[in-house]
């Protein structure tokens, strides 16, 4: 006699008093061989998972990633090297007079080339507002000054990189284009030195102005208008208008006072001569400017909405 509701439950006919079991399972256990419940050896990953378990080096690593990524980002500056490069080449051999500041002159293509750092740095944040990818970027790590910190860290250390290279690459390329028996100036001589390493610092500075302008206004065209408005077009306004400001604006810092190696001297009865900082000052300054505009852009990060 079989037992009906074991066959029904099982579609297998079961002799009358026994018991279908299962194999006992092992219980789970962990590399050091003690015994760990399925929730237990989850929690860790859980916890890597979680938003705003990020440290600085995380998010610096993933603004790395993102930077790196781009095309935009190694063609800009492999653009503005070559560009730096080859008007110094231009300036070499047109150079007559071997009395002037021949360092200056083989830098002056760097001061073009501070347009498109800047414009970068601008597309190094506003590009993740046009995407929208500043959302999945502020939800993974909610601490916002700590996203803008390392965005500004990684894109300050790259442009740095590129402009330290095409300051040495321009004058290198300056030097050796002169004529008519002018000789190179020395990079051995430290005022040289000098003006060729603050020339390549002011590719990071300009690019992290830019970066803080991104910051402020969220979009694309208005921060490079304002950059190539303060930046450039000031510089000409100002200078004639108050003269007395002109030795502080962006430009005319790295033009007139990181770049150079002998003091402006003025003609006699100049009607325009403004006065010009040092170069240690200019550097002072510059730095001032990068950071007020990335720190305005800080808190405006942190009070509005993505």
């Amino acid at each position: 006699m079989r037992n009906p509701l074991s066959a029904r439950s099982s579609g297998t006919p079961q002799p009358l008093g026994r018991t279908p079991h299962k194999a006992p399972q092992a219980p789970l256990r962990c590399s050091g061989g003690e015994d760990t419940p399925p929730e237990a050896s989850e929690a860790p990953a859980r916890e890597a998972m979680e938003p705003g378990h990020y440290r600085f080096r995380h998010v610096a690593r993933m603004e790395w990633i993102k930077l790196r990524s781009l095309r935009s980002t190694w063609w800009t500056l492999g653009i503005t090297v070559c560009g730096a490069a080859t008007m110094a080449i231009v300036i070499g051999i047109n150079t007559r007079n071997g009395g002037g500041d021949l360092t200056n002159n083989a830098l002056a293509g760097v001061v073009p080339g501070l347009l498109l750092t800047g414009v970068l740095g601008v597309l190094t944040m506003t590009s993740e507002y046009t995407s929208g990818m500043i959302r999945a970027t502020l939800a993974a790590v909610p601490g916002r000054g700590v996203v803008l910190a390392a965005k500004a860290a990684v894109f300050g250390v790259v442009a740095l990189g590129a402009g330290e290279a095409g300051a040495f690459i321009s004058f290198a390329a300056g030097g050796a284009a002169l004529r008519h028996g002018i000789a190179a100036p020395a990079l051995t001589r430290p005022e040289v030195f000098r003006a060729v390493v603050l020339a390549g610092a002011s590719f990071s500075l300009i690019g992290l102005f830019g970066l803080g302008l991104g910051a402020i206004l969220r979009h694309t065209a208005a921060a490079i208008a304002v950059l190539v408005g303060g930046v450039y077009l000031a510089a000409q306004f100002i200078g004639v208008v108050a003269q007395g400001a002109a030795g502080y604006l962006p430009v005319l810092i790295i033009g007139n006072s990181l770049t150079t190696t002998k003091p402006e001297t003025c003609p006699p009865h100049a009607a325009l001569c403004p006065h010009f900082l040092s170069a240690w000052a200019g550097l002072g300054v510059l730095c001032l400017y990068a950071a007020a505009v990335l720190g305005i852009g800080a808190w405006l990060l942190a009070r509005r909405d993505a």
